[in-house]
C-alpha cells in the first residue's frame, strides 16, 4: 500500500491496476471525500488526463462487459456511489506477462473504494445489490464503432464471479454474443 496525499494506492497482481482508498471526512452533516487529485495520482505513476465521465444505473444481476476499445483504448477510474458491484479488469496488453489474467474487487457505497484500470484492459462488472449506480472517468472518448468485447464466462480467463444470491444474470444482447479471448485473437 502506498499512501500519497489523501489516497492509499494498493497495487494488484497485475501491473498498473490499483485499488484506491481515500480519506473520508465526516461530521454530523455527512461526509466529504476527494476522489481524484492529479498530483497525487501522478506521484504514484498514474499520469493520465480524463476526458469523459460516465454513470450507469443497473439492477441486481446485471452483468456489463467485458468491454474494451480496440484502437482508442481507455484507462478508467471507477467507483460505486450507490449499491455494490463486483468489478473486473482483464489484461489484453500484447506482450504482457499477465495477458489474459484478471483481477476483481468489490466496490460499494460503503467501502468507497475506487479501481483504476489502465489502457489495454477489458472491463466488466456484476451488480450484487438490488441496484447500483456506477461512475467512471475515462482517458479516451468512447467510440461506438471501436467497441470490442470478450464473453463474461470465457473458460480460459476463468473469472470467479460471485454469483451467490444472483438468481438470474441479465445481459445486453451484444454482451451475450462476445467471442472468447482465443476467438477474438
Amino acid at each position: 500500500m502506498i499512501k500519497i496525499g489523501k489516497f492509499n494506492f494498493k497495487a494488484t497482481d497485475i501491473k498498473g491496476v490499483y485499488i484506491i482508498e481515500t480519506g473520508i471526512f465526516g461530521d454530523n452533516r455527512g461526509y466529504f471525500m476527494e476522489t481524484y487529485n492529479y498530483n497525487d495520482f501522478k506521484e504514484v505513476g498514474l499520469d493520465m488526463v480524463f476526458v469523459q465521465d460516465n454513470q450507469s444505473k443497473s439492477k441486481k444481476g446485471v452483468l456489463r462487459g467485458l468491454h474494451f476499445q480496440k484502437n482508442y483504448s481507455q484507462g478508467k477510474l471507477v467507483r460505486v456511489v450507490k449499491g455494490r458491484v463486483f468489478d473486473v479488469a482483464v489484461d489484453l496488453r500484447d506482450g504482457s506477462s499477465t495477458y489474459g489474467k484478471w483481477v476483481g474487487v468489490t466496490l460499494s457505497e460503503e467501502n468507497k473504494k475506487q479501481f483504476y484500470i489502465p489502457k489495454g484492459f477489458a472491463h466488466g462488472f456484476l451488480v450484487l445489490s438490488d441496484e447500483a449506480e456506477f461512475c467512471y472517468k475515462c482517458t479516451e472518448f468512447y467510440h461506438p464503432e471501436d467497441e470490442g468485447g470478450i464473453i463474461w464466462n470465457d473458460p480460459d480467463i476463468n473469472i470467479k464471479w460471485p454469483l451467490e444470491g444472483i438468481d438470474n444474470i441479465i445481459f445486453s444482447e451484444k454482451d451475450k454474443l462476445w467471442p472468447t479471448l482465443k476467438e477474438y485473437k
